[in-house]
């Protein structure tokens, strides 16, 4: 295989096609004369419009080191126009350790904020970002993954991002629809038919928000970037300015179906786990369904290869105006439709992911439900077979219904943390690292790792680790459909009461006194904090890293600020939705007396 240079003009007209591929050889897509030269020098790209070529060149002084005199740059909107200007707040993208912004017009309050130039500009950021932490090897480039969901942005944003990448003198393979999970395992896989392994890998996806928007997450081979790496990544972007006209450039982008890769490990862990048996589900009828999203392959590439029987799966054609549900397995339409699918075709599992698989769920043939405290309470007692003893982290919203079951029926550790997939992650790796052994990571929202996959949060992985116990069963002869599943949970309490209120915090109301909503919230949390302590009632939870945590009539509730937003959410579970509601007029009691503080939320739900 060998890259073509590409002249200029071709680049201007084709480089916004459909690139996507089917097959599974790898092809150049195109090549780009940049300079061989040392990263954070001025260098000069184009990048096109949906309908017509915008030309800049992108200053890259200062870029790798010295803070920027401003985290706002001039990216153009239009795609008609170059005198038309939006100034970004780059910062205001981060979401975390993602990067989110608009990235479709349209719906009104929203202005595009992650437009094409600024999407290349955060792709040549990651480039000096990367560059600085990885030696290129004289005989070859650093490489870096770029793939996607299926939203109605992704290939503009791809290829944005591409030439961000090219352009400091990166090579580039795209892998086009491909899930999230997958991207980080091409940092890890071996293999240069697939020029694996990357050094850095970009995913484009803005999991189940509404079409118009998207984000990026990124990754090398040690995991997830965390919210230093995204701020440091942001703030380069931010000094990258659009000046002038283009220039030519030697680097290259490449297609590979690296999903192909990725499938065939999924489908050789479930035929490890039962004997090596060529087609381990055989004879088991299961439904996916992916929301339009990216996860349609697992029922074509993973489920069929087994031997199971997937008629009756919905919603895998890819679609990112998502006509027909949310992808979003915490969604209870959603939730609704697989269930549904499981009744009528007369399934033995159901399974639904979100919309870049990172998450997920299933249905057992019965239709009870196996997400959140269940999902975590099944894959605990998965992985306390094969770890007895070890220590299941999980986010702070876990019922104590959970912990009992973990602790006492299964005989392991339940270690509540924080909000945040990534929080869990690391602090069961942390963990590890000072001699506690743990496993599992999992939120109830559906994220899910383990230490055996390299700690991916991966939710087709735990859907392997679903299928391996059927299959497992299957080939010892003890095969009763799922519910092999549904036993593994026998004895989880759960509440009779559940509800998640969000109280939002007014930034614009003069009782912040020019202060920050997350200063605010803090304060609303050290008032309540007091006001428990005085009521013999309610006891505060002795051990707890989130918010406040708090038990009293036979339940809890949880008061903690968001991650991201001004926002209080309010999670409360009871025996009962009267003592819902005493505990819920304790905190608002607590909290009245913050007038930001919009309680409307919670006035109604105390007033039922």
């Amino acid at each position: 295989m060998s890259a073509m240079p590409i002249p200029n003009s071709f680049l201007a007209q084709h480089c916004q096609r459909n690139w996507q591929s089917n097959t599974k050889s790898s092809s150049v897509l195109f090549a780009l004369d940049i300079p061989s030269t040392r990263p954070f020098q001025v260098w000069k790209l184009a990048w096109t419009g949906m309908s017509a070529m915008q030309s800049h060149i992108i200053s890259m002084r200062g870029i790798s080191s010295g803070k920027p005199t401003s985290n706002m740059c001039n990216a153009a909107q239009s795609t008609n126009a170059v005198s038309s200007f939006e100034k970004v707040d780059f910062l205001k993208l981060q979401n975390g350790s993602d990067i989110r912004g608009v990235a479709v017009a349209g719906v009104e309050g929203e202005p595009v904020n992650l437009t094409e130039p600024v999407a290349e500009a955060i792709g040549a950021a990651f480039a000096a970002w990367l560059l600085e932490r990885k030696n290129p090897n004289e005989s070859r480039r650093l490489r870096v993954s770029i793939g996607h969901d299926s939203r109605i942005s992704a290939k503009k944003l791809q290829d944005a991002v591409s030439l961000g990448l090219a352009g400091a003198g990166l090579d580039v393979i795209q892998y086009g629809l491909a899930s999230t999970p997958a991207m980080f395992n091409s940092t890890l896989t071996v293999d240069e038919t697939f020029f694996c392994p990357v050094d850095g890998s970009i995913m484009i996806t803005a999991s189940h928000l509404p079409y118009n928007r998207n984000g990026f997450k990124f990754f090398t081979n040690a995991g997830g970037l965390g919210k230093p790496d995204i701020k440091d990544i942001l703030v380069r972007a931010a000094n990258i300015c659009v000046k002038e006209s283009i220039q030519s450039a030697n680097a290259t982008v490449k297609k590979v179906d690296y999903m192909a890769v990725y499938t065939s490990d999924l489908v050789a862990a479930v035929r490890k786990a039962a004997g090596n048996t060529e087609k381990p589900l055989e004879g088991f009828h299961i439904v996916v369904d992916a929301g339009n999203g990216a996860g349609g392959f697992f029922a074509g590439e993973v489920l069929e290869p087994l031997g199971a029987i997937t008629t009756g799966s919905q919603f895998l054609e890819p679609d990112g105006m998502f006509p027909n549900h949310i992808p979003n397995p915490e969604d209870k339409v959603a939730m609704k439709a697989i269930t549904k699918a499981v009744h009528e075709n007369k399934a033995d599992l159901g399974i639904i992911f979100d919309t870049d698989v990172d998450r997920s769920a299933a249905v057992d043939s019965s239709g009870r439900e196996f997400n959140r405290n269940r999902l975590i309470a099944l894959m605990s007692a998965i992985v306390l077979e094969e770890h007895p003893g070890t220590t299941v982290v999980t986010d702070s919203v876990t019922s104590d219904g959970l912990t009992t079951f973990i602790e006492k029926k299964l005989g392991g550790k339940h270690h509540r943390f924080r909000r945040g997939y990534k929080n869990v992650i690391d602090e069961a790796i942390r963990l590890n690292s000072i001699g506690e052994e743990s496993h599992l990571a999992i939120e109830t929202s559906g994220h899910g790792a383990l230490e055996e996959n390299n700690w991916l949060d991966d939710g087709a992985y735990l859907m392997v680790k679903l299928l391996n116990k059927l299959a497992s069963a299957k080939a010892s002869g003890s095969s009763s459909g799922s519910s092999v599943l549904t036993d593994l949970v026998e004895g989880l309490e759960e509440p009779a009461f559940a509800v998640e209120l969000r109280l939002k915090i007014d930034q614009n109301h003069p009782d912040l006194k020019g202060g920050s909503f997350h200063d605010y919230g803090e304060a609303v949390l050290k008032h309540l904090e007091n006001k428990v302590t005085s009521d013999a009632n309610l006891k505060k939870a002795p051990i707890n890293y989130e918010g406040v945590r708090v038990s009293g009539y036979g339940g809890w509730f949880l008061l903690r600020l968001s991650l991201h937003d001004p926002v209080l959410p309010l999670n409360i579970e009871a025996p009962s939705n009267e003592d819902a509601v005493k505990l819920g007029l304790a905190v608002l009691a607590a909290v009245k007396e913050f007038f930001a503080l919009d309680t409307l939320a919670l006035d109604k739900f105390v007033q039922q």
